[in-house]
């Protein structure tokens, strides 16, 4: 591994800094509103497959019991 001095990795590092392409504030917000519509949806999804596995092992134990 080569050994860089402390001068010549500040310089790498601003170089590569200097390439990130930073994301817009609109392409943020749309971004984020995405993140929660999608969440909530995985909630609402999973909420309704719990509510029908409890019902139907109600209903199954409830032929038993």
């Amino acid at each position: 591994m080569a050994v860089t001095n402390p001068l010549q990795f500040i310089q790498q590092v601003r170089a590569e800094v200097a390439k990130v392409v930073w994301p817009t504030r609109r392409e943020v917000l749309l971004t984020t509103i995405m993140v929660f519509i999608m969440a909530a949806l995985t909630a609402v999804f999973f909420a309704l497959v719990d509510l029908l596995i409890r019902s139907g092992l109600e209903g199954l134990l409830g032929l038993f019991g």
